[in-house]
């Protein structure tokens, strides 16, 4: 190994480490490029430019939405440059310097859309642009690999997933496709070139359980927002008429509450959805990465998964709506879906797997090393969701969030 703990801990604790974050513009790299500078550690970020906004431009804006001040901000360094170019996309000079100034890399940069008809670009973030920042860590300082990947790149299976690379049968989509072989390419670059790595893997993380903030609405917030949408749309068409609404099934009822007649199928008792937040992530990740220096796996997760059951009546509650509900497989056979339920479905399909997922994730590696730590994830209740969702709503699922 190109270091041994002893040296990567003291280092750290001197504050001479550098860490180099991909990905750090997104919602888990932002959450962790934030802690690392409240922490006093240097950071440098890679970061692309976006429309007319400039990577400086960028990341300014994230620090200010994170509250970060002058001297926070003076211990990063933005790089502007692309992770699916050679180099980085970097010239050659600023590129040397990364070589010989990186000491650990901490690789967020993911393509997270599920559809096939992005298969291209998933492998060219999650697969080259790995490769390429594999390259980087190869050529450099580089000492240690902290490596982004998801709970779900377990596959399509039932059962306990461990802690350790597996080959899966299958895979629901693209995503944990490329996930599950980035991991693996990882594995195998890391061991030839003496590079410790720590592979890391949340389920699905949401907003913060404590104000609800957020800067990604994806996800969890996905099928609500279809929802939230569907509700405004009927709402407005029954206070000009409800020609529509009617047409969809769509009724007015007191108290401003709105009935859409919504089944969403639930095909297994066992499912279930593994939510936790992100400010719950980020302390976990935090102490995984400062305390396990050999290198390994490990599965973040909530305290407890939910039914599809229960986030449907967190909805039912938020959104002043009945009529969405849970039903078996087997309902839509002697009833077929209804036209609403065909346009909510066509929206949301890509998530159903996640709604009714029977997989379950060892956590013994993380709960080891969190065992007395007082770290313990919020339970996801009605107040934590409503204080997400309303925060969504405010900013518009994200449209109104930055100034």
């Amino acid at each position: 190994m190109r270091s041994s703990p002893s040296d990567i801990q003291s280092k750290r604790h001197r504050r001479e480490t550098r860490f180099l974050i991909t990905g750090a513009t997104g919602f888990l790299g932002s959450h962790i490029l934030a802690e690392l500078l409240k922490q006093d550690h240097q950071v440098v970020a890679l970061c692309r430019p976006k429309g007319s906004q400039s990577a400086d431009e960028r990341m300014n804006r994230l620090l200010d939405w994170f509250g970060l001040d002058s001297d926070h901000r003076d211990r990063l360094t933005v790089l502007e440059g692309s992770l699916d170019r050679p180099d980085l996309g970097l010239s050659a000079e600023p590129f040397r310097r990364l070589q010989g100034d990186t000491h650990e890399i901490i690789h967020c940069a993911a393509e997270t859309r599920f559809s096939s008809r992005m298969r291209s670009d998933s492998e060219r973030v999650n697969l080259t642009g790995l490769d390429y920042v594999l390259r980087l860590a190869e050529s450099g300082k580089c000492r240690f690999f902290h490596h982004m990947s998801t709970a779900y790149a377990a596959g399509n299976r039932t059962g306990i997933c461990r802690e350790a690379l597996t080959e899966p049968a299958g895979f629901y989509n693209v995503y944990e496709e490329t996930k599950h072989l980035g991991e693996r390419l990882a594995a195998q670059r890391c061991r030839e070139s003496g590079i410790r790595l720590n592979i890391y893997r949340p389920a699905i993380v949401y907003g913060d359980a404590d104000t609800g903030r957020s800067i990604r609405f994806n996800a969890l917030y996905y099928p609500i927002k279809v929802a939230h949408f569907l509700r405004h749309l009927y709402a407005e068409d029954l206070a000009n008429g409800g020609g529509k609404a009617a047409a969809m099934g769509v009724k007015a009822g007191p108290n401003g509450r709105i009935h859409l007649p919504i089944r969403i199928e639930d095909g297994n008792d066992d499912g279930r959805l593994h939510l936790l937040p992100v400010n719950y992530f980020t302390r976990v990740f935090m102490h995984l990465m400062m305390n396990e220096l050999e290198g390994n796996v490990f599965h973040i997760t909530g305290r407890e998964p939910l039914t599809l059951a229960q986030v449907i009546d967190y909805t039912r509650r938020f959104l002043n709506i009945t009529g969405l509900e849970a039903a078996p497989a087997e309902a839509f056979s002697s009833d077929p879906r209804n036209g609403l339920e065909i346009l909510f479905q066509s929206y949301t399909e890509a998530y159903h797997p996640y709604m009714q997922d029977t997989r379950l994730f060892s956590t013994r590696n993380t709960d080891g090393l969190l065992k007395s730590t007082g770290i313990r994830c919020p339970a996801f209740d009605y107040s934590v969701f409503e204080r997400c969702m309303e925060y969504a709503v405010s900013v518009d699922w994200g449209k109104r969030l930055f100034p």
